[in-house]
């Protein structure tokens, strides 16, 4: 018997998310904020604003009403961006009913307040209510998985059982769920790969070659790895798949879109001229400013965050915020 199941948020990922648990069996309704995107979702069977060439099943009912999208669902899942997440679900609180599991897909920081979205949904649904939360990351980009390619992800909640419900609902062939209990880790892994990937853009844009780039990855790994330690996670979730899987894939990867916001600045791009040119969020651009306050208020050293929010929201020139890089005092490498 199909589960039914709501996805808030028809980008790339709500989309993707959509047409996997549809080809699974499920019955899902897929939110829209926009009127062109659920026209064509209704008339055409595709998004062609944010995954073009992806047909979607009758499965996927498409709506503009939130409270379609939520009532009666086994399953909720958050896929709106970071910026989007307290206006739309402070409006869905009431909504959902509590029997419902809420899992966020949206990887960021709330800006301002600098809320995970861990303690973003806390703070909408109450303290009573995360038990029934769980949170979805990992090295995915959403054309593949519509696709059916072969992809792993991580989910955590603060309640085994929630995990291990979701990865059953989620779980398909060619999409391996794992669970964690390490609800910090999985979150914070998401935000800081998008920063450092523009780094790594940058990098590639300015043909600094391979050898920058891995050390670039590395690093990040390591400034990750720090602030999340210091939000309480677990230093080995950041070695699997929501921390160096996720790394990797958006600081190499093409489809990524971080990794060109990078390229374009590179080439001598402004920041105004990146974001107006797309309709996709590169959440990273957003994220920058966020999670360098944030590990500013922490104390936890993260240079290459430092010097992405100078080049982006500072106007500093890649070129001298990386000979900045390395021109830091030396110093060993668990350092």
């Amino acid at each position: 018997m199909a589960r039914e199941i709501g996805v808030v948020g028809a980008g790339a990922w709500g989309t993707a998310l959509a047409k996997v648990l549809a080809d699974k069996g499920e019955q899902v309704t897929l939110w829209c904020h926009g009127a062109e995107c659920h026209r064509d979702i209704v008339s055409q069977r595709e998004n062609r604003l944010y995954l073009p060439g992806i047909h979607l099943p009758a499965n996927v009912a498409a709506t503009q009403s939130l409270a379609t999208a939520l009532a009666n669902k086994l399953l909720v899942i958050c896929a709106v961006p970071s910026h989007a997440v307290r206006a739309v679900f402070s409006a869905a609180a009431a909504m959902v009913s509590p029997q419902t599991l809420l899992l966020c897909g949206t990887k960021g920081l709330e800006e301002g307040a600098l809320n995970t979205m861990g303690e973003l949904f806390a703070d909408i649904f109450g303290a009573d209510n995360p038990k029934r939360q769980a949170f979805l990351s990992g090295p995915t980009f959403a054309i593949e998985v519509a696709r059916g390619l072969p992809a792993a992800v991580t989910v955590a909640a603060y309640f085994e059982p929630v995990a291990r419900t979701v990865q059953e609902i989620l779980n398909t062939p060619s999409l391996r769920v794992y669970t964690s209990t390490d609800v910090v880790g999985v979150q914070i892994g998401g935000v800081v790969k998008n920063v450092i990937a523009i780094a790594a853009g940058i990098s590639d844009g300015l043909g600094l070659g391979q050898n920058a780039r891995a050390a670039l990855i590395t690093r990040g790994l390591a400034e990750m790895t720090r602030l999340a330690a210091r939000m309480g996670a677990e230093s080995t979730t950041l070695a699997g798949l929501p921390g160096l899987g996720d790394l990797i894939l958006t600081c190499a990867g093409d489809l990524s879109r971080n990794r060109s916001v990078g390229l374009q600045i590179a080439a001598g791009m402004s920041l105004s001229e990146i974001t107006a040119s797309t309709r996709s969020v590169a959440e990273g651009v957003r994220n920058t400013r966020s999670l360098y306050l944030l590990a500013e208020r922490l104390g936890v050293e993260m240079p290459i965050v430092e010097q992405m929010y100078a080049v982006l929201h500072g106007g500093k020139v890649p070129v001298t915020a990386v000979r900045d890089l390395m021109q830091r005092s030396l110093k060993p490498e668990a350092g």
